[in-house]
């Protein structure tokens, strides 16, 4: 008899079907696993000795072959331990019943003892079975809390493989887990982000107007400044108007985090849009995927919100021209020796920059001493390819002592929660405009999205091609405008865009 079990191979975001079948004679003894198992796969036989025993169980004496279907896809990772053990098991009549096997998904690594260790990974495991009809997934405790956001689809939790023998010989009940409430989840968590309020910079408006419009949808903003413009503040408090993720967003995000094994029992999924800062002296690899493996890094652990670049200057030239196709084409492609993988990458990014190496360029109190070369030197790390996929280009200037606010209260300052508000409000409006596409942002839209859903009346679209002309301005960077001024408008609760929202959008490029 050859017995067939299903499991799934994980290659960072792609899964794909693996049928685990095992063929017991009498010939000569022998364990063989064969169709392109890598090392760990391999070493499961050892695992499984050790953990059959410790369940009251142990491999026949006889010739095990396991065959891992179909060909022409590599399996890695200790993830068939246990598929591959419910095989045997079920080839050696001590599982009766086949109810359970047929429509599940076996997968995980076993312990010497026979416990289910637990695993990264788990949520697009679940996500592909749930996607591809199967009833139920068996898994470690630890990993249910992560699994049990996905509806339809049993989530089973077995401690060991003993445990697994009597639930499939139906001498245990099945140990479903409750699905996971998002909502409730996400408002019992204690928000790490928002140590920092917009209400505590009593500031800096120009830049908090910038920085709320940066927020409502994806748009690419450059602050240039000197030292003492209380630049750490405003990018840490950006993260507090941020708007809260749905369900799906929530999912999508989690499942690179998870292939990237940054879930655990405490974070289990994503609730907060990701924030991610690099320091400047980042690799382009470590930005882009991470060496062979191809394991997906910030711009992508940066989806579907925002990357913070602080001192952009400082950067090599050649890490940051990695990010333009990422930023025109929302996602990126890693090729390595043995494979290809692509992984989504729709963040806004956020680039902070002094004005010259010496940083005192804008500052009206010291004075600059840096020659025109060096400036230009400086300066020409941004290339202007990369500098045109940019939508808001501000000056943030110093804030002098004589400014600094010792305030009783800031009841008379707007707070994060108020420009949140406004932020999501915006997001809705968008959401309702792009429900009938695959868009969620106005910085998604295409050059024929723009036509169809960012019409100008002629006295608009005349001021916008005159600053055009103007400031000698680039095609891109023309729609870039509408998209801007779009969002703006957005902001206004204003259906069309009007005259002063193009105005305020070019305002933003004219030192580009």
């Amino acid at each position: 008899m050859i017995s067939k079990i299903n499991s799934i191979a994980v290659n960072w975001l792609e899964s794909n079907i693996i049928e685990v079948e095992v063929d017991i004679n009498q010939w000569l003894p022998a364990f063989t696993i064969v169709w392109l198992p890598d090392q760990w796969v391999q070493e499961s036989k050892e695992r499984l000795r050790s953990a059959l025993k410790s369940s009251n169980s142990k491999l026949p004496t006889s010739r095990i072959i396991v065959n891992l279907a179909p060909a022409n896809i590599k399996k890695s990772w200790p993830s068939f331990d246990l598929a591959i053990a419910v095989a045997i098991l079920h080839n050696k009549w001590e599982i009766d019943f086949d109810e359970y096997l047929n429509d599940s998904i076996f997968l995980w690594e076993l312990a010497l003892d026979g416990t289910l260790r637990k695993v990264s990974w788990v949520l697009p495991s679940v996500i592909w079975a749930k996607q591809n009809w199967f009833k139920r997934i068996f898994l470690p405790k630890e990993n249910v809390l992560e699994a049990s956001i996905i509806p339809w689809i049993d989530v089973i939790w077995v401690e060991n493989l003993e445990d697994l023998i009597k639930v499939l010989n139906k001498q245990k009940i099945l140990e479903i887990s409750e699905q996971m409430d998002f909502s409730k989840y996400k408002k019992d968590l204690i928000d790490i982000n928002n140590k920092f309020d917009f209400k505590y910079i009593v500031w800096q408006k120009q830049a908090k107007r910038a920085l709320e419009i940066a927020a409502a949808w994806g748009h690419n903003i450059i602050m240039s400044w000197p030292p003492w413009s209380w630049k750490t503040m405003l990018s840490k408090a950006f993260s507090s108007i941020l708007p809260d993720l749905t369900i799906d967003e929530a999912i999508e995000i989690s499942k690179i985090y998870s292939i990237s094994w940054l879930l655990d029992n405490e974070n289990p999924i994503i609730t907060k849009r990701p924030f991610r800062t690099v320091h400047h002296t980042a690799s382009a690899v470590s930005i882009i995927g991470w060496w062979r493996n191809a394991k997906p890094w910030e711009i992508s652990l940066a989806h579907r919100w925002v990357l913070f670049l602080d001192e952009v200057l400082e950067f090599n030239k050649s890490v940051l021209e990695v990010l333009r196709q990422p930023l025109e084409d929302w996602n990126i492609t890693v090729t390595r020796v043995n494979a290809s993988f692509n992984y989504p990458a729709k963040f806004s990014l956020v680039w902070a920059m002094n004005p010259c190496p010496c940083w005192y360029l804008t500052d009206p109190d010291k004075e600059c001493i840096c020659s025109v070369n060096q400036i230009k030197n400086y300066k020409s790390k941004l290339s202007w390819p990369l500098i045109d996929r940019v939508d808001i280009f501000i000056e943030v200037p110093k804030v002098k002592t004589q400014d600094f606010k010792i305030k009783d209260d800031y009841d008379d300052v707007e707070d994060s929660n108020t420009i949140k508000s406004r932020v999501e409000k915006a997001r809705k409006i968008q959401e309702d405009r792009f429900k009938q596409t695959n868009l969620i942002s106005n910085s998604e839209m295409t050059t024929k999205q723009i036509n169809t859903f960012c019409k100008l009346d002629i006295e608009t679209t005349k001021v916008l091609k005159q600053a055009v002309n103007t400031l000698n301005l680039s095609a891109r960077a023309y729609y870039r405008v509408i998209k801007l001024a779009r969002t703006i408008a957005d902001l206004d609760w204003v259906a069309g865009i009007k005259v002063e929202h193009i105005l305020e959008a070019l305002n933003y490029r004219k030192n580009n």
